[in-house]
């Protein structure tokens, strides 16, 4: 990839609502910043400068209109920037052009997609482009799926340098999380359920735990769709709402890792409702319950307080040898938008400036920047990556 490029990496959607949360991080984090360039680009050059003004960005930092429509708009966009990091979604609706434009010029690229039927689409068809090209296109660098696919990474590593071999089982259990659901999400999983109609061999992408690893077929998987109580933490345990996505690219990673976990690997990913009958009313409850009923709107989203006042806290267990080493991630804010805008944020930061030995290719956030990328989350973005036991 060239680096005679005028910017690092462009903020595309920045006028929506997460983009102008990641606006409202860079110039607070990195307002003085002389290590990197960067740019905001948008539909419409009016809300553009609205939101520059708005969040206080520095007046040397450049505004780009975009066409998402117009292939020439998007080639002009990708030919100026290192990376592209873009907010808007749902991608199976609007990234088609931007990622073929990024692929065919060697650019990279991050997004927030949660949308396996489309990754697994565009896995197919720019996975060898992008080798021969140089371009690196990371799927998935917010709350779906950094802090799991980096909790296991994190976790395995552990285990590794304990037994000198990885955990076959890891158990994500998600402690606690506050904060309102993201409205792109809620969005991304309308248009996938519009496209099922359209493409229903997409169910068995969707089903299929593995079905972004690079056709690995691994072994059956424990059930996560359905309460249980879970004997090692005593505790009882609902279905997930992201464990879908968040499986599907824990395992991808570990494919494109040459299998570092085993090729025998289980990962079963639930949330933690509590012990006794009083827990198991809560699963009961929470397994019945739409996640999605009351998220916002695209383009809408929760108050600076609430945002602030959210958090997360997620679990993994590996479970090696009848012994079970457990780590935590953590987050200081609400995962689906203040902590998501700075994930990708510091995602785009690191695979341009740290990760210059990554060849071109299709991603997750494991084998793509791993221990760079956690290492940037915790020194900036209020994510900790911690060993219980």
């Amino acid at each position: 990839m060239s680096n005679q490029k005028e910017f690092d990496f462009v903020v595309y959607g920045a006028t929506g609502f997460t983009g102008k949360l990641v606006i409202e991080y860079l110039v607070s984090k990195y307002k003085e910043n002389t290590d990197f360039s960067w740019a905001m680009a948008g539909r419409s050059l009016e809300k553009l400068n609205s939101v520059k003004e708005s969040k206080g960005v520095p007046d040397h930092i450049p505004l780009i209109e975009v066409d998402s429509n117009n292939i020439s708009s998007i080639e002009d966009l990708v030919s100026r920037t290192k990376c592209v990091l873009t907010t808007v979604g749902p991608y199976q609706l609007y990234g088609n052009n931007i990622v073929a434009a990024c692929v065919s010029s060697g650019t990279d690229y991050v997004d927030l997609c949660g949308e396996p039927g489309w990754m697994h689409e565009k896995i197919h068809e720019h996975t060898e482009e992008a080798k021969r090209t140089g371009a690196r296109i990371v799927f998935s660098c917010g709350f779906d799926s950094i802090p799991f696919d980096l909790g296991v990474l994190f976790l395995q590593k552990e285990v590794i340098k304990r037994f000198g071999k990885p955990a076959t089982n890891v158990r994500g259990r998600v402690r606690a999380m506050n904060g309102e659901f993201s409205g792109g999400t809620a969005a991304s999983m309308r248009a996938t359920m519009g496209a099922l109609k359209e493409k229903p061999e997409l169910f068995e992408i969707l089903a299929n735990p593995f079905s972004l690893s690079n056709g690995f077929k691994g072994p059956e998987q424990p059930a996560d769709n359905k309460l249980l109580f879970d004997e090692k933490l005593e505790t009882w345990v609902s279905p997930f709402f992201m464990a879908p996505i968040n499986s599907k690219n824990i395992h991808r990673s570990n494919s494109l890792m040459n299998h570092m976990y085993g090729e025998d690997f289980c990962y079963n990913e639930m949330w933690i409702q509590g012990p006794g009958d009083e827990g198991k009313m809560a699963a009961e409850a929470i397994s019945k319950m739409n996640p999605f009923g009351n998220a916002p709107e695209p383009g809408e989203g929760p108050s600076r307080q609430s945002r602030e006042n959210g958090n997360y806290d997620v679990l993994f267990c590996g479970d090696i040898d009848d012994e079970s080493v457990h780590i935590s991630v953590t987050g200081d804010m609400d995962p689906g938008y203040g902590s998501t805008s700075k994930m990708i944020t510091e995602s785009a930061i690191c695979l341009v400036k740290e990760c210059n030995d990554l060849e071109g290719g299709v991603y997750t956030s494991a084998p793509s920047m791993g221990e760079k990328l956690i290492q940037r989350l915790e020194e900036n973005a209020g994510l900790a990556f911690n060993i219980e036991n």
